[in-house]
Parts: structure tokens; sequence; C-alpha cells
């Protein structure tokens, strides 16, 4: 029997929700500004780097390290969004780094860095740009006074520096967002001494020889490297940045270390969180409603670091108001990203967030900090010994012999739809039109938005997808024209057809959708393209057959040279029967 009217999709409405989304896709891909697809590293050429370990002289850095940095640089790579990139050890030392497009300046900064995340608490503050030191400082810093004066903490909005707060989950106890937390409590960088009778209240077990109140100037009271503290009178910080000898080194107790602008420099403490317990990082745009006017990056800590954390932060909100120690830095690859005052109570809670000036803090810095937080720090620490831009490797000519492959295989199924199907192989045809227009908008708009890149391997894949789209076009078909060999007539056999052929065409693409996601994961380099690449156009497949083929017989089926069985139709029910083994149906069985 077939199915009753009332639930059998009306074609002509379906055709016109097809058409729309591809309205849609097209204006989507044309408001991003761009038309045509990007062009992966063999057919565009890109730009080739290569990373060499800092090792001591002689000596070959270990293999655990080499693979485990190349797996996270991999990381680094595939989490910019850049697809197709190439990362593989060069003899025992070197990383070389493919990525392509021209002017990838964003990943040659991004996948060298070391990206050794450091949480410290302060214990001296003072000018870092030596020029800088008689004026005031955006940062708070004031010039130098022979009495000691009590300063005030200044509101968010005054202040350019990077902070660091809780998370909403956090309680309220231990959410340290506020007017302090958001700017680093300024500190006067004078000769006078504040009154001792003040001392910070902190673990002895886990910092060494705390100093007393410094009152916001440069006192050295109890901090035991003598030569950490000549080399901060010496330092000099830079506004491009100026990473201190031994301020990346989790070992020591004592070290000296810039800000990322060069504005202020420090004596900081022993090492409390370490990077390697940050678990999750992610860039947050701005919330205006919480006042923010610039991107964070939220840190979520392991259990330990969770702890760590919390610890760290406690032992600085012990310390006496306005005094250095108050404040937490995070030092990244040696330079002190923000050093916020906790004046709110300790972070509990395990989450944190970092953020900064708007004018620093972009989406794209964002984003490149949480990738490298994301994936770990390297285990080694490399230099970049040369940045080369590179021509395609395989060039127009094999581009050309791929699109003119699949072009002849098109050019095949197309012949052998009109020569078998005839009438009915237009709509084959137009199948086909229709699945290569969403196949090249869906690549176009991934490109730009995911930054997908065609390769070769990707090609490939959409030449063998050609197939697999015929394919479920012959099921349909050849279910229809056995309906209709059967004695049945076209309309009710359409639907009763596409009830049967449907389930068919499901479980094959089912089963080649499996197939290519366990290869895509499983698989690197170009095959992970050509798995990509069959996934996505077996997707593609469904939709067209069940959002095109199926409507477009259906509404053909209404017109007279299909509907009336034309001998060229492909539908003709005397041809049918004459080319095929099965006898009509009684007369009761007829739908």
């Amino acid at each position: 029997m077939a199915p009753p009217r009332s639930s059998i999709p009306n074609p002509a409405r379906t055709l016109l929700g097809l058409l729309a989304v591809m309205v849609a896709l097209t204006g989507v891909m044309f408001l991003q500004g761009r038309s045509t697809p990007k062009l992966g590293l063999d057919l565009a050429g890109g730009t080739t780097v290569t990373l060499t370990a800092k090792t001591e002289a002689g000596k070959n850095p270990p293999a655990s390290q080499m693979d485990q940095a190349v797996k996270i640089i991999t990381q680094r790579v595939n989490g910019l969004g850049v697809s197709d990139a190439e990362v593989n050890k060069q003899g025992s030392n070197n990383i070389v780094v493919s990525v392509p497009g021209e002017g990838q300046q964003q990943v040659v900064d991004t996948i060298g860095k070391t990206a050794k995340l450091q949480f410290r608490q302060v214990y001296v503050v003072g000018v870092g740009t030596p020029a800088a030191a008689p004026s005031v400082s955006p940062t708070g810093s004031v010039s130098p006074s022979t009495t000691p004066k009590a300063t005030t903490t200044p509101k968010a909005s005054e202040s350019p520096k990077a902070g660091v707060k809780p998370s909403a989950s956090s309680t309220p106890r231990s959410r340290a967002l506020s007017e302090a937390l958001a700017a680093p409590t300024p500190t006067p960088s004078g000769t006078g001494k504040s009154s001792p009778s003040a001392t910070p209240s902190v673990n002895p077990s886990v910092v060494p020889s705390l100093p007393p109140d410094l009152g916001g100037q440069e006192d050295f009271t109890g901090i035991e490297d003598k030569a950490v503290i000549d080399q901060y009178k010496k330092l000099a910080c830079s506004p491009n940045g100026t990473t201190a000898p031994g301020s990346n080194d989790p070992t020591k107790k004592w070290v000296a270390a810039c800000d990322k602008d060069g504005k202020e420099k420090y004596i900081l403490g022993p090492v409390r969180v370490e990077g390697t317990q940050v678990s999750d990082a992610n860039a947050m745009p701005p919330d205006p409603q919480q006042g923010q006017s610039s991107w964070t990056v939220a840190i979520k800590f392991k259990s330990a670091g969770g702890r760590q954390f919390a610890a760290v932060t406690t032992d600085a909100y012990k310390a006496p108001a306005e005094t250095p120690q108050r404040r937490v830095a995070i030092v990244l690859d040696g330079q002190v990203v923000s050093a916020p005052s906790i004046d709110n109570g300790p972070i509990t809670g395990g989450t944190a967030s970092i953020f900064g000036p708007p004018d620093s803090f972009t989406q794209t810095y964002a984003d490149d900090l949480a990738n490298v937080l994301k994936y770990g720090a390297l285990p080694l620490e490399f230099t970049q010994s040369s940045i080369d831009e590179v021509s395609s490797t395989l060039g127009s000519d094999q581009l050309r012999g791929g699109l003119i492959a699949g072009a002849i295989g098109l050019a095949l199924v197309v012949l052998y739809c009109m020569v078998y199907y005839q009438g009915l192989g237009l709509v084959a045809v137009s199948s086909l039109v229709v699945a290569s227009a969403i196949t090249y908008l869906s690549v176009v708009i991934l490109g730009e938005g995911m930054g997908f890149r065609l390769s070769l391997p990707h090609i490939i894949g959409l030449i063998v997808s050609i197939g697999i789209t015929a394919d479920s076009f012959i099921v349909y078909f050849e279910r229809l024209r056995d309906e209709l060999r059967a004695g049945r007539t076209l309309r009710p056999s359409i639907e009763s057809a596409w009830k049967r052929a449907r389930r068919t065409i499901l479980v094959a693409d089912a089963v080649t959708f499996l197939a290519a996601v366990v290869l895509y994961f499983l698989a690197v380099g170009g095959v992970r393209g050509f798995a990509f690449a069959m996934g996505l156009t077996t997707l593609i497949d469904v939709v067209v057959v069940f959002f095109f083929t199926k409507p477009l017989v259906a509404l053909l089926s209404r017109t007279r040279f299909f509907g009336k069985g034309h001998r060229l139709s492909g539908l003709s029910p005397s041809r049918l029967r004459r080319g095929g083994t099965t006898a009509p149906l009684p007369k009761s069985q007829e739908a």
C-alpha cells in the first residue's frame, strides 16, 4: 500500500527549502570575503620554520623530549586552525614545521614558544625602564621619596596592567575580581623604609625567609640570593619585552624579571604553581556586564594546581596591604604577563582568568596564549634557525591533472546515466551539480572559518565521492524501475520505492562515513585529508538524495513526459517490462 497522501512531503516546498539553504551558504561565502578555496601546502606553497633545540655544546637532546616537542607543536598548529601542516623531526636536534600559505607570522611566533608558565609571589617591585624612573608611570609606580607614603589602589579603569580573576563559579569569599585585582597595586620606588612592625603572614615551609613589610619600597630584607639583588639593580627592561637571565628557571627560589611591556621589574619568590597544573585554557570575549573591555584567557587547574593556587593567593592576601607581597606574578617564558594584587580574599575553585589592557590583550593574543597553555610547555627551548617561504611542491601541472581526472570521471558518470536512464538521467546529472555546488560552498566556508585548505588528497577524496553519490541515485532509480516492472503506476511507485531504497542508502552512507571517521582519527597527513573529504561528501550525499533527488523525481512525475511514461523518459512501463523478468502483480495487489 502506498502511504497516505497527507504524509507525503510537498516536493516543491522541499526543493525551495534546499534552494534557500544554498542561497544562505552563498551569502555566508561572500560575507567572508572569499569566493575561492584556500589551497594546501602541496598546491600553493607556504612557510617553513626550522627550530633548533638549545643544548649544551656538543650534546644532543634526548630523543623522547624531541618526540614530545613534535607532538606539542603539532597540537599547537592544529589548535590555531591550520590544516595540512607538516611537523617533522630532522636530525637529532631540529624540528621542521611547514604551514600552508604565505606570511604565516602568527604561526611562526606561536609554535616555537616554550610556554613555560609559572605563578610566583612578588617581593620587590621597581620601575622597569630607567628613563621612566623620575616620572609617574601609568602602572602606578611613583617617583622616589625620602618619606614613604601609603598609596591608594587605582580604579580598574585607570590601569592598563594585566590581571587575574576567578571564575564566576568560585565562592563569594574567593572572588578576587575587584578594582584592586583588575589593576596591580602601585608601588613607589623610593629609598625610605616603612615600619617593620607588620610582617607578612605566610607559610614558612613554602616561602623561605620572607622580608618585612616593604611598604611599596625596594627593600631587599630577607632575600637570600645576593646575586639576584645585584641582577635586579642592574636590570633594564625594554618596552618590547626583556627576558632576564634565569627568570624562566623553575628551580631557582629567587629570580629577577621584567613585565611584558617593560614598565616594571620584580624580584619574585619560588614557583608556587607550574604550568603543568593547567588542565585547560580558552580565550573568552569581553563581557561588558562585568566591566571587561579586553579578551581574557580562562584557565582551569588540575586538582593539585587548584590547591596550590589557593595557597599562593592566601599567602598574598595575608601580606600587609599596599606591599609587593600582596601581588602574585604570572610568568610566561621568563616575562611577567601580569601581577595582580590579591585584595578581596584567596582565589579558590581551581579556575582563574588572565586578562589585560585591550590594546595588548586582543583576540589574536588571547587565542595564541590559550593555545600554548592548553597543550603545555615544550620540554626543550628552541631557537628559530631559519624561516623560508616555499613554493608549491606539486605545481599547477599536478593540480590541472587532478582536475582533468575529476572532469573525466564526472563526464563518464554523466554519460552512463544519460544512456542507461535516458530522461531520468537528467535527475542524476542535476543531483551531481547540486552536490558539487554544496561541496564547493562548504570547502570555501570551511577554509575561511576553520582554516581548511584544499590539498591533493582532498581532491582525490572529492573525486572518489562522485561514485559514492552516483550509487545513491542508482539504488533509488533501480528500486523505482522494479516497481514499474511489477505493474505499479508511477506516482505510488515513487513513494514505495523511496521507502525501501532510503534504508539501503542510509546504511551504505553510514558505513562509508564510519570508515572516513576511523581513518581520519587514526591516520596522519594526506590520508587524513582524504578521509575528511570523503566524510564531508558522504554527508552532502545524504542531504542531496533526501532533499533534492527524491523531491525532484516526485515533481517530474506530475509532468506529461514522465507521468505518461514516454519511451525516452527512462520510466516507460512497457520498455521496462520488455527489458525485465518480473511479472505484473495482480490488480488486487496494486496500490
